[in-house]
């Protein structure tokens, strides 16, 4: 009697190891083909919709180029196939007699719109669908106020997510092996990927720190965990110091599992020797926790990446001075943190969340820009580009989102004073102003000479603060 083949969908789980969908796909039978699709709506999206990053293209190739070798050393293959996955997938699954395809939940509303195309059409050829939540440690329907409804506050959030992991104390699952393959007659020609290697057009490998691929995700959260964890905090605060995970893209397009992150917290827990120690990892959590609640309240109300989650944000004035954006996402405003950060992501594909922080608040209080516009250029350029974080971040940034704080200003000059005070990381991402002396480089305040074609600041952010503030209080009422 013939074993009966399974399909599994990857989407943004890009690993063997600790993959619920694939774990549940391997019980089904041994028979077992992985399958990726590259979709041309998040691949090549409509020009209403942010690109995908050159950086994020590339993470993402170079991913699915090992998790071809994992397949294989497992027994079996995944399969690169491109196009609709509603028309795809069902094709697919006539042509190697599939019972059952299984892949995991998104929480993206283009994702979930898609996914029950594809459920549609394999349900009514006759096939098995199953799916599971893998990207979160808590389902969002699991996670409700004592009133039954969605969070919108991070705070009763934490307490309500991280008492519910710690309930079920998470365990990581093994990969699967000794899977059987399929029959040569039966594997679609050509390679996708080839081409695409060729021209995703990130040239800043050498300099992103996230590294693509399972083997390097594991490998940077044993060396996080066996180092940098200790003094999270507050060390992740400084961008000029090696203080934190560098796996926001391996979370992002599933090379790690969230449950990995958080069993590796817990191991570390068990080894801690200080206070400290212990409060630094909490912090890690909670960072760990700030992600789910960005996923949950996107999943909650899909409306978010539309537009401000706070309804006045809809009648704020934006100024939106094309030339001052410009100069924002190049790195030349002549506000040197500012800078600093905004080459650091234009030439490594990554940012450190503290600049993102400040570059957001200078954008959107500063420049008077609207904030989707920043949210925007993020994603054309970020190699974790992941559409819940970024869009929770940018609300935060604006004062738009859910958020209890109304109104939250960074200034760049002290921001720089506290995080930079050697102003090592402006200096390093601004190198014609090595020479600046280390108060000025910080102040900003670089006299003319001292540019040497290095520009003038764009504005002055005291006066820019008070316009904003004026602006501001024509939407409060």
């Amino acid at each position: 009697m013939t074993t009966p083949r399974v399909l599994f969908w990857h989407r943004r789980d890009l690993r063997l190891a600790d993959n619920l969908g694939l774990a549940a796909a391997s019980e089904i039978s041994p028979a077992l083909t992985g399958v990726y699709v590259l979709d041309p709506q998040v691949i090549t999206p409509p020009e209403h919709l942010p690109p995908m990053a050159p950086a994020r293209l590339w993470f993402l190739i170079e991913s699915l180029i090992e998790l071809q070798q994992r397949w294989r050393e497992a027994g079996s293959r995944l399969l690169i196939l491109e196009g609709d996955p509603a028309a795809v997938l069902p094709q697919l699954a006539e042509r190697l007699g599939a019972e059952a395809v299984l892949w995991n939940r998104d929480v993206e509303p283009y994702a979930r719109e898609r996914d029950r195309q594809v459920a549609k059409r394999l349900q009514a050829d006759g096939r098995r669908v199953v799916v599971d939540w893998d990207q979160l440690l808590i389902a969002p329907e699991l996670l409700k106020t004592g009133g039954g409804d969605p969070y919108r506050v991070y705070g009763p959030f934490l307490r309500n997510w991280r008492g519910q992991v710690q309930a079920r104390q998470p365990i990581c699952t093994d990969a699967p092996s000794g899977l059987l393959d399929l029959d040569p007659e039966h594997v679609p020609t050509g390679d996708p990927l080839a081409a695409l290697r060729e021209s995703h057009g990130f040239e800043g490998a050498d300099l992103c720190p996230c590294r693509p691929g399972e083997t390097a995700a594991v490998q940077q959260l044993q060396t996080f965990s066996d180092g940098a964890l200790s003094s999270y905090e507050p060390d992740r605060n400084f961008p000029g110091v090696v203080g934190t995970s560098y796996l926001s893209a391996a979370l992002s397009v599933g090379t790690l599992s969230p449950r990995q992150a958080w069993v590796a917290a817990q191991e570390a827990r068990e080894q801690s020797r200080s206070d400290e120690q212990l409060a630094a990892i909490g912090v890690w959590e909670q960072e760990l926790g700030w992600r789910e609640f960005y996923q949950q309240a996107l999943f909650h109300f899909p409306e978010l990446a539309d537009g401000p989650y706070r309804e006045q944000w809809r009648r704020f004035p934006w100024e939106n001075n094309e030339e001052w954006f410009a100069s924002w996402k190049e790195g030349l405003t002549g506000m040197p943190i500012i800078d600093a950060a905004m080459r650091q992501l234009n030439q490594s594909g990554w940012m450190h969340n503290r600049c993102r922080m400040i570059v957001a608040s200078f954008l959107v209080k500063d420049l008077i820009c609207d904030w989707r516009w920043g949210e925007r250029a993020f994603m054309e350029l970020e190699v974790d580009g992941d559409l819940a974080a970024n869009n929770g971040g940018w609300q935060w940034s604006a004062s738009s989102g859910m958020d209890p704080k109304p109104l939250r200003i960074f200034n760049p000059a002290t921001q720089a004073s506290k995080f930079d005070a050697e102003g090592d990381y402006i200096r390093h991402w601004v190198p014609e102003l090595k020479h600046v002396n280390t108060k000025d480089l910080l102040s900003g305040d670089i006299a003319g000479l001292e540019r040497r074609g290095y520009p003038e600041p764009l504005i002055n952010h005291k006066l820019q603060q008070a316009h904003f503030k004026a602006l501001y209080a024509t939407i409060r009422s």
